[in-house]
């Protein structure tokens, strides 16, 4: 199962045209990305000390 992480998402924000500021910048959209899906419920956080998350079960 495919997991997301800031990396991954910085990627995928930049290829949807979502890339401008600088590297911390593009981290920190990357982090709130990734926690509204988590609060939507689409993607479930698998390690409490990073920010590294899985799809949840349907």
């Amino acid at each position: 199962m495919a997991t997301w992480d800031t990396r991954r998402a910085v990627t995928a924000l930049r290829d949807a045209g979502h890339g401008d500021g600088n590297q911390r910048q593009q981290e920190k959209r990357a982090r709130k990305a990734l926690r509204d899906l988590a609060a939507t419920g689409v993607i479930v956080k698998i390690d409490p000390d990073s920010a590294t998350y899985r799809l949840a079960e349907q």
